[in-house]
Parts: C-alpha cells; sequence; structure tokens
C-alpha cells in the first residue's frame, strides 16, 4: 500500500533526460503524423469487433508487459492471462516487450526514443510527464481524441469529464495523446491516526482546531497515559527529510491550516498558479512548528527521517498522533499493537487553523499510468476494447459472473472443501499477479464508496463488497468514511506537466533553498522572519520565469 514518491524525485533526472528528447530528431509533424486520427477508426473490423467483443479472426500486436510471477508452469509467452486474452478478445502478442523491471523498461525505452528504434503498437507510460513529451516528440504516436470519443468505455469517459485535470499531462497542441489508465482516488488523502488508548484515559474529544490539537499533543507529552515521562515522548511523528508534502508523516494538513499546500501548485484567488512554500500561509506554518519543536512536540530528529522512520515513532509507542492515509490498519498500525500490548488507534479529521482554514493534498485524479498508441499500430482501437473488457467485468464483477470470485480458477481463487476461496493460504499454486496490459482493472470512486457503506453498517451485496468485507479492516472502514466526510478540503496540485525551461537549470538550487531555510526556521536556526528574504530569493532566483511558464504551460493544457 505505500504509494508513489512526488515529482520532485523525477527533477534530479530531468535535465539528462530533456537533453535527449530535444536532441532525438524529429517531431511529430516532421513524421508526417499531422493527421492524429488512425486510418480504422470506424473501420469495418473495428466496427465488428467491438459489436461481437472480440476479433475473429485473431489479431497480433505488440506491447510491454513486466514478468509476473508464473505457476502451473506458465511461462512469459503461454499464461493464463494470454490464453484468456486469445480465448475472449482474439488477442494475441507478437514481438512484445518483456522488461525485466521497472528500471530496465525505462531504460530501454530512453535508448528507443533516442536512436529511433520502433517501438510497440501499446507502450505503458507511467506517471511521468517527461517521458510522455519525449514520446509524443518522437513521432510514433498518434493522439487519441477520436478513438477515446468512439471506443472508450462509459465508466472511463464520465470519469475523464468530471477529472479534465487528468488530460493535463497528456495533452499538447490541443491534442490527447496517452489513455487512461484509472486508479482509486482519496486512497492517500491525509487524516489523523490518533492513539485511541491514550484519547479514551485521559478523556479527550476530537481535535477541530489547530488549539485543540495543541492541547492533546501537551496532554499526551506531559499527562501520558502509559506512564512515559515527557523527554520520551514526542506526540507527533513527521518526516523532514525528503518532502513535508508526503503519504506518511506529511505536513500539508498544517500548512492547509494557514490557506496554502506545501510544495504544490495551487490556483490564487485570480485563478493564477502559484507555489504553495511562498505563500504566506507556509510562514505561519512554520513559526508554528517551531512552537511545537521547541515544546518538544517533534522529535529533534525528524529531519533525518524519511515517511517510513516516521511511522516507527508511533509504531513504538512514543508518538500519539501520525498523519497517514485509510490504510494505515493495514501498515504499519499492526506494529503498534505488537509492540504496545492493550493500545487502540482511531482515525479523526483533520482540524480547522485560527481564521478558520482547512485543506490537505490531494494524492490523484484517479489516474495510474496511460498508455500510447503506435502510429504503425494495424489495430489502434484494439487496446480500448481490451481495457473496456476489464473494466466491465473484473473492476466490479457481478454475482454469478466468470468473475465472481477473481480472475482465473486455480490462481487467485478455488473451490476447496465445496466453498469458494480466494485465500492464498489454502491455494496451491496461488498468484494473482497476471500481466495485465494496463494493469488491474479499477473504478476510481468503488473502493472508498464501498468503505464508507461498510462503516455504515450496510451488508456487503456484491462480490467487490464481499471481498472489501473480508479483506479491509473495520478500522479501514471508518477511516474512508472520515477521508470523505472531509472531501472538499482537498487541494488539487495544477502542475502536472514536464519541468519548465527554468525549471531544468534552476529548480534543484530552488528546491534546495527551499528545504534549508524551512528546516533551519522549524528547528530555530533562523528567525521566522528568514522566511521573508527566501521568497525574495526564490522569486528573484528563477522563480517568477518558472511561475510565468508554468502558468502558460496551464493555460496551454486547461484552456482556461
Amino acid at each position: 500500500m505505500i504509494k508513489f514518491k512526488t515529482w520532485w524525485s523525477l527533477l534530479m533526472v530531468i535535465a539528462l533526460i530533456t537533453i535527449t528528447a530535444c536532441g532525438s530528431g524529429e517531431t511529430a509533424s516532421e513524421n508526417g503524423t499531422d493527421d492524429n486520427t488512425p486510418a480504422t477508426v470506424g473501420s469495418a473490423e473495428a466496427e465488428a469487433a467491438f459489436a461481437n467483443g472480440k476479433y475473429d479472426p485473431p489479431i497480433e500486436f505488440s506491447s510491454v508487459l513486466m514478468p509476473k510471477k508464473y505457476v502451473q508452469g506458465d511461462t512469459k509467452e503461454n499464461n493464463v492471462h494470454d490464453r484468456w486474452m486469445l480465448e475472449t478478445l482474439g488477442m494475441k502478442h507478437k514481438d512484445t516487450w518483456y522488461p525485466a523491471n521497472d528500471d530496465q523498461y525505462r531504460q530501454k525505452l530512453q535508448l528507443a526514443i533516442a536512436s529511433g528504434e520502433k517501438l510497440p503498437d501499446f507502450v505503458t507510460v507511467p506517471t511521468n510527464a517527461v517521458l510522455t513529451n519525449q514520446l509524443i516528440d518522437s513521432g510514433q504516436f498518434i493522439a487519441i481524441d477520436e478513438l477515446f470519443d468512439k471506443y472508450a468505455n462509459q465508466t472511463l469517459k464520465d470519469h475523464a469529464a468530471a477529472h479534465p485535470e487528468l488530460w493535463y499531462p497528456f495533452t499538447k497542441d490541443g491534442k490527447k495523446y496517452n489513455m487512461p489508465i484509472m486508479e482509486y482516488t482519496d486512497n492517500d488523502d491525509t487524516l489523523f491516526w490518533l492513539r485511541e488508548d491514550w484519547m479514551e484515559k485521559l478523556n479527550l474529544e476530537a481535535p477541530k482546531t489547530i488549539a485543540d490539537l495543541e492541547n492533546i499533543m501537551d496532554k499526551f507529552k506531559n499527562e501520558n497515559p502509559d506512564g512515559l515521562s515527557p523527554d520520551k515522548v514526542f506526540p507527533l511523528a513527521i518526516s523532514l527529510k525528503n518532502n513535508t508534502n508526503t503519504w506518511m508523516g506529511s505536513l500539508d494538513w498544517l500548512f492547509g491550516a494557514y490557506g496554502t499546500i506545501q510544495e504544490q501548485w495551487n490556483k490564487d484567488a485570480d485563478g493564477n498558479l502559484e507555489y504553495g512554500s511562498i505563500n504566506p500561509g507556509a510562514k505561519q506554518a512554520l513559526a508554528k512548528l517551531n512552537e511545537w519543536m521547541n515544546k518538544g512536540y517533534i522529535h529533534a530528529d525528524s529531519a533525518l527521517w524519511d515517511e517510513g522512520k516516521s511511522a516507527e515513532s508511533w509504531t513504538a509507542g512514543t508518538a500519539g498522533i501520525l498523519p497517514g492515509a485509510n490504510w494505515v490498519p493495514d501498515w504499519p498500525a499492526p506494529d503498534l499493537l505488537k509492540n504496545v500490548p492493550g493500545a487502540k488507534y482511531k482515525a479523526y479529521p483533520i482540524p480547522a487553523g485560527p481564521e478558520g482554514k482547512i485543506g490537505t493534498k490531494w494524492q490523484n485524479s484517479g489516474v495510474n499510468a496511460s498508455i500510447m498508441i503506435n502510429k504503425d499500430a494495424k489495430h489502434p482501437e484494439a487496446i480500448f476494447l481490451y481495457y473496456n473488457y476489464l473494466l466491465d467485468n473484473l473492476a466490479n464483477p457481478a454475482a454469478g459472473s466468470d468473475y465472481e470470485y477473481g480472475f482465473a480458477k486455480g490462481y487467485d481463487w478455488d473451490i476447496i472443501d465445496g466453498q469458494p476461496t480466494s485465500d492464498k493460504e489454502k491455494i496451491k499454486d496461488f498468484s494473482n499477479e497476471f500481466p495485465f496490459l494496463t494493469g488491474p482493472a479499477r473504478i476510481p470512486d468503488l473502493y472508498m464508496k464501498t468503505l464508507v457503506k461498510l462503516a455504515d453498517g450496510e451488508k456487503p451485496e456484491t462480490p467487490y463488497e464481499k471481498q472489501m468485507a473480508e479483506f479491509r479492516k473495520p478500522e479501514n472502514w471508518a477511516a474512508a468514511k472520515v477521508v470523505m466526510s472531509q472531501i472538499d478540503i482537498r487541494k488539487q496540485n495544477y502542475f502536472t506537466g514536464a519541468a519548465t525551461p527554468t525549471m531544468v537549470s534552476k529548480w534543484n538550487l530552488l528546491r534546495q533553498s527551499e528545504m534549508e531555510t524551512f528546516n533551519k526556521i522549524i528547528y530555530g536556526k533562523l528567525p521566522v522572519d528568514a522566511f521573508d528574504q527566501f521568497v525574495a530569493n526564490w522569486k528573484s532566483n528563477g522563480g517568477n520565469q518558472i511561475t510565468q511558464e508554468v502558468n502558460d504551460w496551464f493555460k496551454s493544457v486547461s484552456g482556461e
């Protein structure tokens, strides 16, 4: 359940790969791809395939598949997925890439782009705007606008219409180049995980404001129910090592209490994009962090802690508040229960700031990756037929369907003692790592809606709901309800494009200055007013130009 790295981690390599992209030769227009409509849109063969649900006779195409765990004699060339794909959809592989891992795939992709090597018919692209732009500029891929309008599943169309921002990383010159692969939304949104046994023993109520939270932290530290001395308790578990807007031990909620979200691009009052870390609200958040550091609410080693290390202070029983996602009951909460006998934990909403402001990051717009279609693909619509089938049949399978219990009998489910089960301890050759071209099919809002339904005490009815009831903990259900009760406080990062020209040359230094200044303010090595000089330097050392470039990009992809 550990989630994605932020786009900052990509910026260290952007300068090198952007040079490669710029020197890769012909652009799309130079390669004769001004007409971005594939000849097969509306062809008789395509129409017949969509009418019948499969190609007859079967078709061949090339794609990209990572090796999976093969059992029962399966191989990468002959496995349960490929046999299913041929029988069900009339599709089979030819000249498909089988990279060993993500790093090898990225390297192979970069080399192919640089050398002009022909790429597969369907190319999976990680959430990486740099790669997307390189692939577009290679001239090998078509815009998918008409294919999407004609062939995309209604679930995908509806989600894209509700979240137009998902197209921003995939748009160039007004055309869309990537088919989005959907992911669950709100699965990483920040909430609080508090030591509920401490809350009960101290007779404390949920924190509605930052002031309430401070009272809880003071009680946890100075009146600790486990009898720990104040010098052994640091109530708030956070990470200051890499990013403070992150997936565990995050501080997005504190900056949100003062009207900004740090380390991302937010909309200002005029609808323009601004970098959240230079908003005046960030100064107030830093002042509060400095106060909490001085009071011992935060461990002095937090600047050395990454996300996992911040969680360890909570599971060790020396912290009582962990900012995290709804899935904390799966990890790392079991470690808390093991390390601290009698410990209990519970999800709580995010509190508001002194002026009633409240906000956290919004992790994603329901997109996990994407697929690009080669201009030479003979059946460019095939990937839609494939993905549509997964969404219609596997994402939320119907009772009594072939996929009620899983994808493949004997692999991810079986009949044991006369009863269907997906318990991997009972199935001899259990495997749920199928090499789907698109990864597992997911309907973005289904996961959280299902958990909320369970939290409300409703009986699970569908196979998906029954699976969630069996494999997700009640604490997880309750946390999802907390997240969805505060859905309006999520703040989107509006910049999802590749590094702008000035970012390539300036961003690393600006980012280093930000981290150093913020940490020194938090630790009292600089006065809070040092923030003002940081902002002035940030703007003059490339920040103003980057802001202009970011806004130019945003206008080009959003039409705003």
